[in-house]
Parts: structure tokens; sequence; C-alpha cells
């Protein structure tokens, strides 16, 4: 039997409860993977606040950023023991119709961890072997930070890769925190001229020396003055006027109301931040501007290497974007969150006698 301590969700909006359980060792084709670090997402933030319900029921384990060292593997992933790996955030069956076609994201047998089963705000989770990253010879000080690559890193990654971004190409990210932070560097990565828009200060000066040439103030800058300080740039560099490619990384309504209108004639919309609320557009621009908006469920696992061979060579940074936090801070971190005081991505580090310590405060 192997001994979990985790932090459950048990209704929303509540304060997340320790709690510890025994589970069996891994089923056929499974992991035990003990947690090195698991990123805290605004979809996680979603969840907690009841904005969007999770597929399994609650008490659940949210977390599905993970980066770890596999404790125990069942039959048939036997090679998986002992290897530091990250978990993908969408782990597909690779067998149905979808899969063999691809289509990983459409698979319907997908497991989210933190949402179809428990997730990583613990000291172990229990996942399908087959599409782990393995990470080599990753120290173990740094193995927690690549936890960001299984969401954070990798789903901006998937959709500059679908936007068709080249050398001397236009990227515009609406939000550079941590999604769009790393979709800077990324679209910096392919040789790309990068503008970032960003209301947060410390997070545009994190994009001016990682990969923006331009970081402007959304706050500050309305719509038609933002487009043209934009338009100049583009020209001061010789770029084209036109098939800018424009990421919505903030998600949120003003930052998707932006991104929108910064399109202009053949651009590509990259829709990777998410909210719950609506929002009222004129879609017929798409059409007048012939331009096209796509959307991204996460990344296919077999494109994770190529992420790895980036941070490899310095052109991905992780720990500036990062901030480790102990597990045991997680109800705070929710809180910073919500009030809009997190300016990293928060990175939890189980450290089991704290989380112990602080279960017995709270009785």
């Amino acid at each position: 039997m192997v001994a979990i301590r985790q932090w459950e969700m048990r209704s929303p909006k509540e304060p997340l409860v320790f709690s510890e359980r025994r589970i069996g060792l891994p089923a056929a084709g499974e992991a035990l993977v003990r947690v090195a670090g698991c990123g805290v997402c605004h979809t996680d933030l979603g969840f907690y606040l009841g904005q969007v319900p999770t597929k399994h029921p609650l008490p659940l384990v949210l977390g599905h950023e993970v980066s770890g060292v596999v404790e125990a593997a069942g039959p048939g992933a036997d090679g998986w023991a002992g290897k530091r790996v990250v978990v993908p955030a969408v782990l597909p069956c690779g067998e149905c119709s979808a899969c063999r076609r691809g289509r990983y994201a459409l698979c319907p047998a997908q497991i989210f961890p933190g949402n179809d089963v428990h997730g990583g705000f613990a000291s172990h989770l229990v996942v399908p072997a087959r599409f782990l990253c393995d990470l080599g010879r990753v120290e173990d000080s740094a193995l927690p930070l690549y936890a960001v690559v299984a969401d954070a890193v990798s789903t901006p990654y998937e959709a500059v890769r679908r936007s068709g971004l080249r050398e001397g190409d236009l990227a515009i990210f609406v939000g550079a925190g941590g999604v769009g932070g790393f979709g800077v560097q990324i679209a910096a990565a392919h040789g790309a001229q990068v503008v970032a828009i960003e209301p947060v200060a410390e997070r545009r000066r994190l994009a001016t020396e990682h990969g923006a040439g331009l970081a402007l103030d959304p706050q500050a800058l309305e719509l038609p003055a933002l487009r043209k300080a934009v338009r100049e740039f583009a020209a001061g560099r010789g770029l084209s006027a036109d098939e800018w490619k424009v990421f919505e990384t903030s998600g949120t309504t003003a930052g998707q109301e932006i991104a929108f209108g910064l399109m202009t004639r053949g651009s590509h919309l990259g829709v990777v931040g998410y909210t719950p609320e609506r929002l009222t557009l004129h879609l017929s621009r798409l059409m007048a501007l012939d331009a096209r908006a796509e959307g991204n469920w996460g990344c296919a696992p077999g494109r994770y290497p190529e992420l790895l061979r980036l941070i490899g060579e310095g052109k991905i940074a992780l720990e500036p974007y990062v901030e480790r936090r102990p597990l045991a801070q997680i109800n705070q971190v929710l809180s910073e969150m919500i009030d809009h005081r997190l300016q990293r991505r928060a990175v939890l580090i189980p450290e089991p006698e704290r989380e112990q310590g602080t279960e017995r405060e709270r009785r």
C-alpha cells in the first residue's frame, strides 16, 4: 500500500483540506509518480470557484501541471520506474479513432489529472504511463520547474505551431503572465518579432527581457492606440502590415476583445486563455479580413521533446516565470490568485512534515 498526502477540494470556494489516503500498487500500464512540483493554473482556479464543473465527483485533488519521479510502475510500464518525468496535462488513450488520426485532444477517453482523476496537489498521483515525458538527467533542484511544461509551456507552443509562425513574422501576445510569458519566448525562439500586451509592469519587464521587442500597457492605451503602436513597431522593423499572429493568453474578456480587435488581413488568432464569461464580437470580421481563429486544448505529448530541446538551449527560461511555494500554502496561493496578487506561476512543492503539521494546527 502507498500512503498519499493530499489537499482535496470538497466543495467549491471552500479551503482545500489536507487528508491521507492509501492505494495499492499501480495497475497494468499505470505509473505512480512522486510529485516534485505541481503548477497552479487558472483552470484549477476555475474548478475551485465552481465556474467549471469537474468530471470526477468531489472530493477531488486538483492539479494538472506535474513533474516528478516514477516510484512504481505496473505491468507493461516497468521501464518507467525511477525516471524523472513530466505528466502531460492531457493524456490520450492512444487507441481510439481520434488518436489514430493524430487528434489526441479529441480523445473521448483522455485523462486530465485534477479533473478526470486525482491530480498533483499531493505527494503522489497515479496516471497512465504511456505518454509520460522522460526528462532524462534533470537535477533534483530543477525538477519542480519542469511542472509548467505540462501546460503553461506546451499549450502556447501548440498554439504557435498551429499558427504557422515563421521567422520574420509579427507575433502579439495579449497577456504575458504564465502562459503568455512562455508564449513570448516560444515565438521569439521561432524568429518572430514579438509584442506583449500586459497590464502588470513586472510581467512587461520580464517579457522585454525574454523575447518581446515591445511591451504595452492596455490600461494606459485604448484599442486604437494599441493598434497604432503595434503598426508603428511593425513598420519600424520592416514587417508586413498583414498576417499578424495574435495570441489571446490573458483568459479575460478584455484581453479577448483586444486580441480580436488587433487582427489584420490574413491574421491568425490563437485562443489560448479561458474565461467562463461571454463576449460579444463582430464575428464577420473574420470573413472581411480573410482571417481565422483557432483554439487548442493542450498539446500532443509527442511534441514535448521539442520543448525540452528549446529549454535545454536556453531559448525558453523557466525560473524567471516560476515562484516555488510549499504545497501546504495551497489555500494562500489560491487566495492570492483570486486577488491578482500572484505575479508568477506558482509551483507547489510537497513538504510532508509541514503538510502534516498544518493539518494538526487546523484541527
